[in-house]
């Protein structure tokens, strides 16, 4: 993976390529990194994934206290399109990373002209129901030493039933107690989790472009009724509803990097 650096508003943003070719922009989810989508791209295939790591993500540096928000991570990959002189670009996104493309899409749509929503976990309004876990977690560890903060999550009726429902989902909340720094994270997780993507209804139904949504079942946080809403407002917009994580991690990716390669093959020049 090749890394680069930016600055943005005076905050250092790190640029991470993987796979050649044309420029598809594909945005990692809510703590996690430019390997999370590098993991189910598909290399070979004529294309290359570039991630801008969000402020307070991977190795950028994070953004001014109290700042971070769904529009404002959206705000810095329209920099990093309109600086490299990219648009109109495939863009994309995991989670939170749907949620930033999703609202580039409708706020800045001549800089758009592909778009896929992976594992979406909103849809138009802000801190919807399952995002309740990721601030739960941000208020433990706002509020107690990391492995306090763990240890009343773990006995919380909230991780019983991840562990029941969604084990995939209860593994990465668990996972960022111990994500560093503690005070960013907790930040993150309580600020992103009553955001939104802050676009309505009826502007996600006015698109016209191609769009993929990819959904599955046995995710809590990421619903796959949403991802089947999202599908269903936009005309001509296809679902891949591929296996879950808690199934087959190795299928899941297989299933991911079918589908995502199969839309980006479309735009081929």
């Amino acid at each position: 993976m090749e890394r680069c650096l930016l600055l943005r508003a005076g905050v250092r943003l790190c640029v991470a390529r993987v796979g050649q070719g044309q420029t598809f922009i594909f945005q990692h989810g809510l703590c996690g990194d430019a390997h999370q989508p590098a993991d189910v791209f598909p290399l070979g295939i004529g294309w290359q994934c570039q991630t801008l790591e969000c402020a307070g993500h991977g190795l950028s540096g994070p953004a001014a206290p109290g700042t971070v928000s769904i529009a404002g991570f959206a705000a810095d990959v329209a920099a990093m399109i309109e600086a490299e002189k990219l648009g109109p670009i495939v863009l994309g996104g995991i989670s939170m990373g749907a949620a930033i493309a999703l609202h580039l899409a409708v706020r800045r749509p001549g800089l758009v002209r592909g778009l896929v929503l992976a594992r979406p976990a909103w849809v138009d309004q802000a801190a919807p129901a399952n995002m309740r876990p990721n601030a739960e977690a941000g208020a433990l560890l706002a509020g107690h030493a990391p492995d306090e903060a763990r240890r009343l999550f773990e006995v919380s009726a909230t991780a019983r039933q991840l562990a029941q429902e969604a084990p995939d989902n209860l593994a990465s909340l668990l996972g960022f107690f111990s994500r560093q720094p503690h005070d960013v994270t907790a930040d993150l997780l309580q600020r992103i989790s009553a955001d939104g993507p802050g676009v309505r209804e009826a502007e996600i139904r006015a698109l016209a472009l191609p769009v993929l949504v990819i959904g599955h079942a046995r995710d809590h946080v990421h619903p796959l009724e949403y991802a089947q809403r999202l599908a269903g407002m936009v005309t001509g917009a296809r679902l891949a509803i591929i296996t879950p994580k808690a199934e087959s991690p190795a299928q899941y990716r297989s299933d991911f990097r079918g589908a995502l390669g199969t839309f980006l093959k479309e735009f081929d020049a």
